[in-house]
């Protein structure tokens, strides 16, 4: 038998040198790690790692080859109330696993024990890692490296994006290979986004109670192996295709001038709570890989049973390679992160906890794209504006903000257009830049935007939880009735207040990102939680899609990059020549207008550019400055010749008018 040899502390995970491969676990309060291998026919050998370095377990396995499936099994106390929940009846996952085979499934055998170790054997259900050769020819692939100031994102699911696309060939829809079809880079190039923002690729599991329901999670914000690309949006399933086809699809992303960001979940794992299934960190090393009460129990600051202590040395080298990985390996162009707050814990929010430290002072790292999603569930979770400058953040002030604004007529001008000018209240401090607010309407989670304007209530029955699930105070109008349908007056009115939204997102100070399907006309026919939802309830068709709302999105944020307003580092100062705002006479707005005034007002961007807005409910005129002033696409076509000195604005009307 083969003998397992001492190897080294590094790489992490499975390393194979062209001679053999090189294993390396993490675990602090580990008293034995056993490395388990799977021959073709599943028979398992057990070796003991040798070696051990600080807290890093390894053992070097010569004349081992790519294509080995294998796992551990992690000896330690089994101390409940003082967070150990080693038991080595249960194979565990590799967390540095670069390919994952197998799936989960709802099996008490996963499960490791409450009070007293579970000692049934979980490895015919347990998923396992193989170990891959990583070779792939990346040619001359060249960041596209568009500045913030520029950035238009555009939030998607790999899969809902493209699997009802009619011009993608049928075999490949809804996967990354759909992502690079020239029909799709010929759609993102028209629309104008720089930057495709992709809802988690990274390998997940269903959580066990939907799989009670028969449901399955769609989104992926459940993390098994955070080094692994999800395989089951590969065309190619043989266990090393996903991550090529993922390459592949970067490379010709980046082609098109086309960044790519990826949403990553490292504030909890798929092991839920303590009811919930031994996967990988919990029996590799329970304690310090979660932030735990004096119980034992996990603290969730998360809403997802478990919370990940990303203030522990070992378990920020774990996080930080495989951020490394993504950038390195994958040439991904950042990264969105989801509950982020759970980054800065000490547990306390800390701008400069050790993550957000050594994130900041990693040469590749500090160079990508970074948003956090600034806040989580748990003491003085909301933190948006306090991440450190080379953060941007999403801003839900600014959704409610312009929702409030021009669904509810519920805002000021003032408070209208603290939001609109880039939220400086919020993100002007420690030398962050004017576009630190990534602005958006709607988002994956929530509504969609023509559900906002469509319905008053969250419709999410299909989910199982009798409509309990989703937020419930979420700013929208239905514009009054219930649903999808409407008369003609009902239509037209929310085909209006789309258009206000729209261009309240997509001509704002700051970086605005829009919700693949807004501007389709995408419903999720009032689901504002489609999480479990893989269905066509949230899959995009695109032969329904709204080809003058398409039309109208595109010819905004076009508009958008011609105004160096709004492409321009600066924030907005008074007379520094970026922004004037004025009343519906033309003249600078008075304190009593921008406080409780009628709800007339124009924006005046770079001298040359106008947006009107009337946000009252009734037709009323607005004076436009002197000049002449032609509207512009979207509002009128591209050789419009009628000069105009009055706007003759429309309830709840906006336009964009142009000085010659």
């Amino acid at each position: 038998m083969t003998q397992l040899q001492e190897g080294q502390p590094a790489p992490p995970g499975a390393h194979y040198d062209g001679h053999g491969i090189n294993f390396t676990l993490f675990s602090a309060h580990a008293e034995k790690v056993e490395l388990c291998v799977f021959d073709d026919d599943g028979n398992e050998q057990r070796y003991a790692l040798p070696g051990r370095s600080g807290d890093i377990w390894h053992g070097y396995l010569p004349k081992a080859r790519p294509g080995v499936r294998y796992g551990y099994r992690v000896h330690g106390p089994w101390d409940p109330r003082n967070g150990h929940r080693f038991n080595p009846a249960k194979l565990l996952l590799d967390p540095c696993a670069r390919v994952v085979v197998g799936r989960t499934a709802d099996e008490p055998r996963l499960h490791g024990g409450h009070d007293e170790p579970d000692l049934r054997d979980n490895v015919d259900v347990m998923p396992k890692a193989v170990v891959m050769q990583d070779r792939y020819d990346w040619e001359d692939d060249e960041p596209p490296g568009t500045p913030w100031c520029s950035t238009v994102i555009y939030e998607a699911h790999v899969r809902g994006l493209t699997l009802r696309h009619p011009d993608i060939p049928e075999e490949i829809r809804g996967t990354y290979a759909a992502l690079a079809h020239p029909v799709m880079l010929d759609y993102f190039k028209r629309l104008g986004i720089t930057a495709l923002e992709l809802l988690p690729v990274q390998h997940y599991a269903s959580e066990m109670r939907l799989h009670r329901l028969g449901l399955t999670n769609y989104w992926g914000y459940n993390p098994l192996a955070l080094w692994s690309v999800e395989p089951r949006y590969a065309v190619n399933q043989n266990p090393f295709g996903a991550l090529d086809e993922f390459r592949d699809a970067v490379k010709a992303l980046h082609k098109a001038g086309i960044e790519v960001i990826l949403d990553i979940v490292l504030n909890h794992s798929a092991e839920a709570d303590l009811d919930g299934p031994t996967f990988s960190l919990r029996g590799i090393d329970n304690r310090s890989y979660y932030w735990l009460r004096s119980d034992g129990d996990y603290e969730n600051w998360t809403g997802c049973g478990n919370t990940l202590n990303l203030s522990n040395p070992g378990v920020v080298d774990y996080v930080m390679g495989c951020l490394k990985f993504w950038v390195e390996e994958c040439h991904v162009d950042g990264f969105r992160f989801d509950l982020a707050t759970v980054m800065g814990r000490t547990p306390e929010f800390r701008p400069d906890a050790p993550l957000l430290e050594a994130i900041k002072n990693d040469p590749h790292l500090s160079r990508v794209k970074l948003i956090a999603e600034a806040w989580d569930v748990g003491p003085n979770g909301y933190q948006v504006g306090a991440f450190p400058a080379s953060f941007m953040e999403w801003n839900d002030r600014f959704r409610d903000a312009m929702r409030c604004f021009w669904l509810h007529d519920a805002l000021t001008l003032g408070d209208f257009a603290e939001s609109f000018a880039g939220s400086s209240a919020l993100f002007r401090r420690n030398d962050r830049p004017a576009c630190a607010s990534i602005n958006f309407i709607t988002a994956h989670d929530g509504f969609t935007l023509r559900d906002c304007v469509s319905f008053n209530h969250k419709h999410n029955e299909a989910n199982g939880e009798d409509n309990r699930d989703g937020h419930n105070h979420n700013h929208t109008n239905n514009h009054g009735y219930e649903g999808l349908g409407g008369n003609l007056d009902t239509i037209e009115r929310r085909r209006v207040s789309t258009h206000a939204l729209l261009l309240s997102l997509l001509l704002s100070r700051g970086t605005p990102m829009l919700l693949a399907g807004d501007e389709h006309g995408h419903s999720q026919h009032g689901n504002n939680n489609a999480y479990c939802q893989d269905n066509e309830l949230t899959w995009m068709d695109w032969e329904q899609a709204d080809e003058g709302l398409i039309n109208f999105t595109a010819a905004l944020i076009h508009l958008r990059k011609s105004i160096p307003a709004l492409t321009c580092q600066a924030w907005w100062d008074e007379d520094d020549g970026n922004v004037r705002w004025l009343n519906n006479e033309a003249q600078p707005l008075r304190t009593d207008e921008w406080q409780g005034g009628i709800r007339r007002m124009q924006i005046q961007l770079s001298d040359r550019w106008l947006i009107t807005i009337n946000a009252t409910a009734e037709v009323g005129d607005i004076v436009l400055p002197e000049g002449e002033w032609r509207a512009i696409p979207p509002f009128a076509g591209e050789d419009n010749p009628v000069v105009m000195a009055v706007w003759h604005g429309p309830a709840h009307g906006v336009c964009v008018f142009q000085k010659s």
